[in-house]
């Protein structure tokens, strides 16, 4: 892996890792959209059912940001260890994550399983709803273990440089939660709670490919569970934490959405404009997911060629990522404003509600391309550990999406908050281009030349 990173052109590396990565992430993606499709499509209570699993969204991703915050936090020290030709400290960062996330996994289902009621009627949840949201969160709870660690330790595949592999563990995931909706939606009856049950044996399948292959011979680190050691564990925990934060603060970027769409358009209307921000919010995970996939399966590039003290390299990087970025964004951002009704209509039938979904998705996507600069530059100065540089451009952009959501409304018809998505991005991207290239590059050079 060493002999790659340090001989092959940056451009090819990160087509190598970048494309395997966003693959991994399209079937991913399998995973939400398979669910909300097959759930939307249910005689009757379609339209509820789908609410309440974007009700849960948040908790969910809550959830997943745990295993960001091991899984990216241990990658990046593991990497960057690696570039220092530290192997002791590299095969330690794995050992350490692998015991962080099973202790958290434990902790987070009892807390969750307790506090259900309250958590789901303090995100929105209506008397009507709660039957199905608690029925699908629970379930869905109990496979905590298997999202934690099996996507938490694929970190580490990737960052060996076993993109392939690490798209592998999550096709495994979504082939056989989409085989197993319908059987368990429909063929059992179960409904919501099927959808619930077909993720838990998806992601328990996940982790089972994962941890066989990081425990066999062909892991170039190999795990062995170890003691916990204090500075690797903070170096980890201190790395991961903007990844984790930003995950956590996503969530109340929905919550506050879901709350203002409560706000202003009452019980009925409310309930039916969160199911439109459910359909919206799918397909931002089609936006969002492979473009993250990029930069993460580019991170352990970052942090090899920091580690090395290679600045020239890092910043051909952010270069090369950005673009491949944006050649994303600028494809999703054309279907997005040129026909939204066709994603609409996999998650409902209404004629209203594909009309009102398809007008707000355009709404919501127009500042895409900004996208593209924020994660280029946010994760890539998170791979290389420097979350000081990282968190405030990042903030920026959902402090601001915050603001419009609750102010829009003051001034404007309810639909309109959906333009908050894109003025954030728009301005975020703005604010970091601009300080990147007046303060932080130059911060960088200076921290590698030591």
């Amino acid at each position: 892996m060493q002999h790659d990173f340090d001989k092959l052109p940056i451009s090819k590396l990160v087509l190598k890792l970048g494309i395997p990565a966003m693959f991994a992430q399209f079937f991913n993606i399998l995973y939400s959209i398979a669910d909300r499709a097959f759930v939307g499509n249910i005689a009757s209570e379609g339209e509820i059912a789908l609410a309440a699993i974007g009700l849960c969204a948040p908790v969910l991703t809550a959830i997943t940001a745990f295993s960001s915050l091991v899984g990216i936090g241990g990658a990046s020290v593991m990497s960057i260890s690696l570039g220092r030709r530290d192997y002791k400290k590299a095969a330690l960062a794995a050992n350490n994550a692998a015991v962080l996330l099973l202790g958290l996994s434990v902790a987070l289902t009892a807390l969750l399983l307790i506090f259900t009621e309250p958590l789901l009627y303090a995100l929105g949840c209506s008397d009507a709803m709660y039957p199905y949201a608690s029925g699908y969160f629970r379930i869905y709870v109990l496979g905590t273990a298997a999202v934690l660690c099996g996507s938490g330790m694929n970190q580490f595949i990737l960052a060996l440089g076993n993109a392939k592999r690490g798209m592998l563990a999550v096709m495994i995931g979504a082939i056989v939660n989409t085989i197993l909706d319908p059987v368990f939606i429909y063929g059992f009856g179960m409904g919501l709670r099927g959808a619930a049950a077909a993720t838990v044996i998806a992601q328990f399948c996940v982790l089972l490919y994962v941890f066989s292959f990081l425990f066999s011979a062909k892991s170039a680190v190999k795990l062995r569970f170890a003691r916990l050691d204090y500075h690797i564990v903070r170096q980890i925990l201190t790395i991961g934490s903007l990844p984790f934060m930003i995950m956590l603060f996503d969530n109340l970027l929905v919550i506050s959405l879901n709350f203002s769409l409560r706000k202003y358009g009452g019980e009925v209307m409310g309930d039916r404009y969160i199911s439109c921000a459910s359909i919206v919010q799918s397909f931002m995970v089609l936006v969002f997911y492979p473009a993250q996939g990029i930069t993460t399966g580019c991170g352990t590039l970052y942090s090899y060629h920091y580690g090395a003290g290679h600045y020239d390299k890092v910043m051909q990087i952010f270069k090369y990522v950005f673009c491949l970025c944006a050649g994303y964004m600028l494809l999703l951002c054309a279907a997005s404003q040129l026909a939204p009704q066709v994603f609409a209509r996999i998650f409902i039938k209404d004629s209203d509600m594909i009309s009102l979904s398809a007008a707000c998705i355009q709404k919501y996507t127009l500042g895409l391309l900004g996208v593209a600069v924020q994660y280029a530059i946010v994760d890539g100065l998170t791979a290389m550990g420097q979350i000081r540089l990282a968190l405030p451009i990042s903030f920026f952009r959902k402090i601001l999406y915050i603001a419009c959501v609750f102010v829009i409304p003051l001034f404007c018809p309810l639909e309109s908050i959906f333009y908050a998505e894109a003025v954030s991005d728009i301005a975020g991207a703005c604010v970091t281009a601009a300080v990147f290239i007046a303060a932080i590059a130059a911060r960088l050079r200076l921290k590698m030349a030591h």
